[in-house]
């Protein structure tokens, strides 16, 4: 049995919101620069230009890279020898979220009620998702989803005999409808099978894929391929104003699920496709 310090989880907490707001990860930042050398269209490869000179300046500065520092999304992984210390675990990741959005001045979005719309002037309450598995190390994930992208999502309860061509036809869909609006180029993140909700929880994972990095089941990677052609080949290019480079990336995650349904979800995250994961 491995103690672990509600006092660390707050303080790491607290970096991964600043860390993740500030500078996206080497797989997007490589993936970004690529498509500006390869983009075709003028006006997509000065966007595109545009887009890793607002990175290096985010970066240089350490200032947000976007000015809408999203809802922290928090993915916990919590071995199941680890005893947690101190506080309640999700009063600690709060906690974390609060120092982190005070102290590296980042803007708060997050409002009390939905209907009323009372700013909690503090970015919390966090959104997070817990996972017991084996082992004695907590791992985190901070992952800050802005709203203009998450506006974008869908969920599609589709039936068996839709098969692979009704998931991509899907897919395809959302991306047609997000258009502009989820500042592409994009990366589509898609979970299919489980239930409901089980179903955006693994689209809202799979953003958080190297996305250099394939489904490990070849079915499901062709499939992802396939997409990610079809997608770059509607032509609504960086921030919409056309050209080739739409996604750049596409990721699926599964999950077993029942013989009379196929439930897909899509969840559309912007270039700024941000997440920072510590293991303690």
């Amino acid at each position: 049995m491995r103690t672990i310090h509600t006092d660390t989880i707050i303080q790491n907490i607290k970096e991964m919101c600043i860390e993740a707001n500030l500078q996206l990860s080497p797989d997007m930042e490589s993936v970004i620069h690529n498509a500006s050398r390869e983009e075709d269209s003028t006006l997509g490869k000065q966007i595109l230009g545009q887009l890793c000179e607002n990175m290096q300046i985010a970066k240089e500065d350490s200032i947000p890279i976007c000015q809408d520092t999203g809802m922290a999304i928090v993915f916990v992984k919590i071995g199941q020898d680890v005893h947690i210390e101190g506080m309640p675990i999700t009063e600690a990741i709060n906690e974390g979220v609060r120092q982190g959005y005070e102290e590296g001045y980042l803007r708060k979005s997050v409002v009390r009620d939905p209907l009323i719309r009372e700013n909690t002037k503090d970015n919390t309450p966090a959104i997070i998702h817990y996972d017991i598995v084996p082992g004695e190390q907590l791992e985190l994930m901070v992952a800050p989803k802005g709203f203009g992208s998450e506006n974008m999502s869908r969920v599609f309860m589709l039936k068996p005999a839709d098969g692979v061509e009704g998931v991509k036809a899907s897919v395809l869909q959302a991306v047609k409808d997000a258009g502009p609006n989820a500042c592409p180029p994009m990366v589509v993140g898609v979970g299919l099978g489980g239930d409901f909700e089980k179903s955006a929880i693994l689209a809202k994972t799979a953003l958080t894929r190297n996305i250099n990095e394939g489904s490990t089941l070849p079915h499901i990677r062709a499939i992802e391929e396939e997409l990610l052609k079809e997608i770059n080949q509607l032509g609504i290019g960086p921030g919409g104003l056309g050209g080739k480079t739409t996604a750049l990336a596409v990721n699926i995650e599964t999950y077993p699920t029942h013989i009379a349904g196929m439930p897909l979800a899509v969840n559309i995250c912007c270039h700024v496709n941000r997440h920072a994961k510590r293991i303690l």
